[in-house]
């Protein structure tokens, strides 16, 4: 219900740049071809775009055949064992790349787990000042039902939100990111130092940000 050729002729006029951001760690590296691959094909055409590979494994990075205004850099990560410990590495990786290097070039910034395939356009209509992906497996869930964490000793603890937020992407403006990442990122710490661990880890941090700071674009199902 949106004219893509108006969006994408505001946002060429307004040279937005966008960073995407993705893992490919351990065991989920092998998805990294076929997300760049279909990223290429599917995300934000027109636009520069710079993708930003965290890895463990940078000398097994793919070959892709890039396109105009579109460049990819390897970051080195370390291999962590638990995914807590990766969401907690996740968090706080975003936030310093986004302080080092993308807040110079780029105005948005984009967050996906690797273990996705674009399948259609993912244009510059989804681009906002914060922006939120609503979770397809809760989609017409009532409240009650989703899988907030429930338990008081967590910083991520809410009994009911607005919406079920998925983890799996997440974005804006730089700053707003940015915000978005230092908060989870210091709430899993203080979750971690009391021996606790969210419910679904960053993702229950993520739903819990975007009941208190209220995203300004909200992507349906369909852009997972």
């Amino acid at each position: 219900m949106f004219d893509p050729d108006l969006y994408d002729r505001k946002h060429i006029q307004n040279q937005s740049a966008v960073a995407l951001t993705v893992f490919a760690v351990g065991r989920y590296f092998a998805y990294l071809k076929t997300f760049l691959t279909s990223a290429e094909r599917h995300f934000m055409l027109g636009l520069k775009v710079t993708y930003y590979v965290f890895t463990d494994q940078p000398e097994k990075i793919p070959p892709v055949n890039l396109g105009p205004l579109r460049s990819l850099k390897v970051v080195l990560v370390k291999k962590y064992s638990t995914w807590h410990d990766v969401s907690m590495m996740r968090m706080k990786t975003i936030s310093d790349t986004i302080e080092s290097e993308i807040r110079h070039h780029c105005n948005y910034v984009f967050c996906f787990h690797v273990d996705q395939q674009f399948k259609g356009r993912f244009g510059s209509e989804a681009l906002g000042e914060s922006v939120a992906l609503l979770h397809a497996g809760f989609f017409k869930t009532p409240k009650e039902g989703c899988t907030y964490d429930r338990n008081p000793k967590s910083t991520a603890f809410m009994r009911n939100g607005d919406y079920y937020y998925n983890a799996a992407v997440f974005g804006g403006l730089w700053e707003n990111v940015q915000n978005l990442a230092d908060c989870c990122f210091l709430d899993i710490m203080k979750d971690k130092l009391n021996d606790v661990e969210a419910q679904w880890h960053d993702e229950s941090h993520l739903n819990k940000y975007f009941w208190l700071h209220k995203p300004s674009r909200l992507l349906s199902p369909k852009y997972w």
